[in-house]
């Protein structure tokens, strides 16, 4: 595919009044250092007589680099067409360079490039030279096709932004295709060139996706996770979230997104948020043009309106649009990509879950059997509307059951969930889960080592009964609360991660005190009141 042959002749063959190339060496030196590649693959749109290429090939391919060509040569219609075609090929081979040719038009050219490349390993082009067509609508098409070939970091240059022979407003001048292309992925790239410039040279920041003409055709590195990416499909988190949870939220947010790639959606089912905590999470997501969000409200009569936020999620196959989706806890912190969680195979199961830490066969007051905990679910929203209200209907029996929405799920999904990993929902880390107990010796535990999510598990301000129990030390607590979790393995690192939300600094807040301060003396009360209640109860009154 890639020929290397020498030429008869010992010199290159350019014609030397058509060199529009020469005077962009200078510029090109300074931009070869960027690109990082051991074996640098060069794509050149529009190439003449091979004068860039050849520069490209003995600059930056060198040795192990190789470039592809795509020039129509006039179809070989015309004796300057073939003529053209004769001398790149002599030029090139003289480099003793790997060097493709391709003789068509640009588009038929880079679709079947693209239907090529999905079949290689090593996908993907580290330098981009779009220099054909002037017509802008051409342009912007070889562009947009380019750029699904090249790879993340790659540099894609156009040539001709301020040609003289058009207006440059001119649809027969490629400036207003470039525009029109950068304005597409604006804040996908990093522009190296300022507008007067007479090039535009760009450096790609994401990941390349050349899917859209994925033919079922498999490479060694085909799994599920690397289909749904090249697809463009998107991950579905939701969140059920309430004034009190926004912090945690945040950093669920957060994190999330900085160890995921790809495209991600977020759906926050709002339970009672204020204009200022929606805008602080907005704020929170960094700005990444594959990440979306998007504020739900419930709907009138909703089961949660009805008997609070813990509740939400027993609806969210009512409100949200979607067919799947990954449900977080607001507790949460992610510390790995979930893509792998999100291409998790359910097997026939309607939800996805680990099991309860706390309480593996279940507790009290629920039939034994193998429980899940409910901060991290895998869900077939489908095949969960599929089942009818009976989840909702359920709900309501349950509103005053011990874990209330957690146990109403598993109530529902019995014997219809798959089970997880702990590395998925690492729960009382630093507490209860080194505590013995026969149920939870048959948990590997061993993968809460090194977990991909932690869920900070317990009340985010526990009573004064359980700060005192003796037999779960220290407390489980969130780590905005007022016990702050302390003891837990990976509190710092959950605060690292609340710091670079719109929270940042919060812990270290007077506000912070003083709120904290205010729950103390709640509990203090509460406690108090309970205590006065439990001591009329045995005498009768005081």
């Amino acid at each position: 595919m890639y020929p290397t042959t020498d030429s008869s002749s010992g010199s290159f063959d350019f014609t030397p009044t058509q060199d529009w190339f020469s005077h962009n060496i200078t510029h090109w030196k300074t931009l070869i250092p960027l690109v990082q590649s051991d074996a640098p693959r060069v794509l050149e749109i529009g190439s003449w007589e091979g004068r860039s290429a050849v520069f490209l090939l003995e600059n930056l391919c060198k040795d192990t680099g190789e470039i592809v060509c795509v020039d129509h040569f006039d179809l070989f219609a015309t004796d300057a067409g073939k003529q053209r075609f004769s001398r790149i090929q002599h030029n090139l081979a003289l480099t003793k360079k790997k060097y493709r040719i391709i003789d068509q038009f640009s588009v038929p050219a880079l679709m079947t490039l693209l239907e090529e490349e999905m079949e290689l390993i090593n996908a993907g082009f580290d330098w981009v030279y779009v220099d054909g067509s002037h017509e802008a609508d051409d342009t912007f098409l070889d562009g947009e096709l380019a750029w699904r070939l090249a790879r993340k970091d790659a540099l894609i240059i156009f040539d001709d932004y301020h040609w003289e022979t058009e207006p440059e407003d001119s649809i027969h001048h490629p400036k207003r295709g470039v525009d029109a292309f950068l304005k597409l992925h604006e804040g996908q790239f990093d522009r190296l060139t300022d507008p007067s410039h007479y090039q535009v040279v760009i450096r790609k920041t994401i990941d390349m996706r050349i899917g859209f003409l994925h033919n079922g055709s498999k490479t060694s590195d085909d799994t599920a996770q690397n289909r749904a990416q090249s697809f463009g499909y998107s991950i579905n988190v939701a969140l059920t979230v309430d004034s009190a949870y926004a912090i945690g939220a945040a950093v669920t947010l957060r994190s999330v997104v900085e160890h995921t790639p790809g495209r991600i959606t977020f759906y926050i089912v709002d339970c009672g948020l204020s204009d200022e905590d929606c805008d602080k999470l907005t704020a929170t997501i960094p700005v990444r043009d594959n990440v979306t969000m998007k504020f739900l409200q419930l709907p009138s009569g909703s089961l949660t309106s009805e008997l609070g936020g813990v509740f939400a999620k027993l609806e969210i196959h009512d409100i949200l649009p979607i067919e799947r989706v990954l449900y977080l806890d607001s507790d949460i912190l992610v510390r790995e990509s979930i893509e792998e969680l999100w291409s998790t195979d359910l097997r026939g199961s309607v939800i996805a879950a680990a099991p309860d830490v706390g309480h593996p066969m279940g507790h009290q007051g629920i039939e034994r059997g193998p429980y899940f905990n409910a901060g991290v679910l895998l869900m077939d929203l489908a095949k969960v509307r599929s089942r009818g209200d009976g989840l909702k209907s359920l709900g309501r029996t349950m509103k005053d059951a011990k874990y209330r929405d957690q146990d109403a799920l598993n109530l529902h999904f019995k014997d219809q969930w798959l089970a997880l990993g702990l590395k998925w929902n690492a729960q009382g880390l630093g507490t209860y889960a080194k505590s013995p107990s026969l149920d939870r010796d048959e948990l590997d535990l061993s993968e809460m080592n090194e977990p991909k999510i932690v869920h900070f598990t317990g009340p985010v301000c526990p009573s004064l009964v359980e700060v005192l129990n003796p037999y779960v030390q220290p407390v489980t607590s969130k780590p905005w609360g007022y016990a702050g979790a302390r003891g837990h393995p990976f509190r710092d690192e959950w605060v690292d991660m609340l710091n670079r939300t719109a929270w940042k600094g919060r812990l270290s807040s007077n506000d912070w005190k003083a709120v904290n301060l205010a729950e103390v003396e709640r509990a203090l009360k509460d406690a108090e009141r309970q205590f006065r209640e439990q001591v009329a109860g045995l005498t009768g009154g005081i």
